[in-house]
């Protein structure tokens, strides 16, 4: 079976796994282990000197965890993929494999908030500086690049601000000038995949839609392989100079062998192995069975979603509706050039009446939960003013896309009328 040749649907059910060597199960077991038998003395050795590959420590690799990982590069395009803790360790983890403290990354203004305190103040305090740039206008990532510029970041549909990021145009500049282009695809697995527009690394909160269910955190970096990292030289030290943490190991150079995945073995060997946010193996088993069924819950969500647009569209109480099937002129030429399997379930809209109002139809929801977290298979709503963007300045929510009496909605795949009629009773009330 050649995974190349497999739609998403088939992918999502069968790459990485046929069955189980020894019992032959179906259904991918759960590897519930710290450690594993080495079958010799030369044996551990070529596993810790990296001239084979194979299980050493659940802290490094896992075999459920392996089964996501090769599904999740199948479904993306590229060669290689590592599940981690969360989404933040894997936005850490994909700006930490390039960057060392006197460098800098661009990135979007158009952030989660966590992700923006992250690079704002935790990685100012290690020496690594984030640019935030609008990305309304890519060649603002070429103006802020540097020398020591090591990478771009965005998120391909901005949350809560929704608006699609130009991900050709800024990988195509990013290019010209050796620096890649690392995408969070959270909020749009199925529907975009920056791989095939230019992004030579994506990543993902898998928490979220791939997951699907809101029981297991979890995070993944996916390698496009498709980024020439040795030809860049003294701009990727740490791959192109010798790792004192690995016997000296130069990345490009100790990898070729294998394949273009020096940047994802770097991040599993070197920074997973010391800084250990590892998958725990239950919550990679619980997003499998997550992953299997999402191409058809993507479906639904944006199938439901354009319902509630329409309907909200209409009410006599709501100011205006942010959702990518609405916007015009650029913002919709991106939409339609980056998401072609929908237009997601995230919806956001602002209250006539401000605040309070926003508020008030919040504490009025029934079916819809108020939770901080979207893709789940239920349709969840939050107030990001005074959550998920809190800890940022009134300016910087503002270029975020948060206003006080905004709402997000995350659609899920309950039936729409039942979605409509709880958001119109709490309007009601709003």
């Amino acid at each position: 079976m050649t995974d190349k040749k497999l739609h998403p649907e088939t992918l999502a059910l069968h790459a990485g796994y046929r069955n189980d060597p020894t019992a032959k199960s179906v259904a991918v077991p759960i590897h519930q282990t710290t450690s594993y038998q080495f079958d010799s003395a030369e044996h551990a050795a070529n596993l810790f000197a990296l001239k084979e590959f194979g299980n050493i420590y659940t802290r490094i690799m896992n075999p459920t965890t392996d089964v996501l990982e090769q599904r999740l590069a199948a479904l993306e395009g590229g060669v290689a993929a590592l599940c981690v803790a969360s989404g933040q360790s894997a936005a850490t983890f994909s700006i930490f494999n390039l960057c060392q403290a006197g460098d800098n990354f661009v990135t979007s203004t158009d952030l989660y908030g966590g992700t923006w305190n992250l690079f704002a103040n935790t990685f100012k305090q290690m020496g690594i500086e984030a640019r935030f740039v609008d990305p309304s206008d890519p060649e603002a990532f070429r103006k802020a690049t540097d020398e020591k510029t090591r990478c771009y970041f965005a998120e391909t549909l901005p949350n809560p601000k929704l608006n699609v990021f130009p991900i050709k145009e800024v990988a195509d500049i990013g290019r010209e000038l050796g620096v890649p282009l690392i995408v969070d695809n959270t909020a749009a697995p199925m529907i975009c995949r920056p791989l095939d527009h230019g992004a030579a690394i994506v990543m993902y909160s898998t928490t979220k839609y791939i997951a699907g269910h809101g029981t297991s955190v979890g995070g993944a970096i996916i390698d496009g392989g498709n980024f020439d990292w040795e030809a860049q030289g003294d701009r990727f030290p740490t791959l192109n100079q010798p790792d004192a943490s690995y016997h000296g190991a130069i990345w490009t150079e100790a990898v070729k062998p294998l394949g273009p995945i020096a940047y994802i073995i770097r991040a599993r060997v070197t920074l997973l192995r010391d800084l250990g946010s590892a998958a725990s193996p239950f919550n990679a088993w619980q997003t499998i069975q997550g992953l299997e069924t999402m191409p058809l819950r993507m479906r639904q969500h944006c199938e439901n979603a354009l319902k509630v647009v329409d309907f909200l569209k209409k009410h006599p109480k709501v100011a205006s509706v942010n959702h990518p099937s609405v916007q015009e002129g650029e913002a919709k030429r991106r939409a339609d050039t980056y998401l072609q399997g929908g237009y997601s379930s995230l919806i956001g809209f602002e209250l006539k009446d401000g605040l309070d109002a926003g508020r008030n139809f919040i504490d009025s929801l029934e079916l819809l939960y108020h939770v901080a977290n979207i893709g789940d298979a239920r349709s969840l709503a939050i107030h990001p003013a005074s959550t998920t963007h809190s800890q940022m300045t009134a300016d910087e929510q503002a270029s975020a896309g948060v206003t006080p009496g905004y709402v997000r909605l995350s659609i899920g795949i309950e039936h729409a009328d039942d979605i409509i009629a709880d958001i119109a009773q709490a309007l009601d009330k709003a």
